[in-house]
């Protein structure tokens, strides 16, 4: 079974720092790009960073660029999202979902095929 559980989220005061884990299972990793979506409430869900399957090439939305950073370790099967200097309008669910291919394309939700359940980060002091 197809199957990506995210983990690490939970309640973090302005200015600190989070690692979410996406872990894979079902299919092989290496294989698929996989991204970072977030949703806060009453808005759309938004990509904000995605790597492609080797690792080679990444995205990051520039609300979130020079502090968050996407990584993946294919042998363990798992990808990360390492967030420093957090916000209070990084609050939201996040999700890893997968692509179909090798790469992530335009870093959009709809070209996503597969999706975790998420992980609530909220940023509050």
């Amino acid at each position: 079974q197809v199957q990506l559980v995210e983990s690490g989220g939970g309640l973090v005061q302005p200015g600190g720092s989070l690692r979410l884990s996406c872990a894979a299972s079902g299919f092989i990793l290496a294989n698929y790009a996989i991204g970072w979506f977030r949703q806060a409430p009453g808005k759309e869900r938004e990509g904000i960073s995605c790597i492609s399957s080797s690792g080679g090439s990444t995205y990051s939305a520039d609300s979130v660029k020079g502090r968050f950073t996407i990584s993946r370790d294919n042998a363990k099967k798992m990808v990360y999202l390492q967030m420093n200097n957090l916000k209070p309008e990084d609050t939201a669910v996040y999700y890893c979902a997968k692509s179909p291919t090798s790469y992530y394309g335009g870093c959009h939700y709809s070209s996503m095929s597969i999706w975790g359940k998420g992980t609530l980060v909220t940023v509050s002091s």
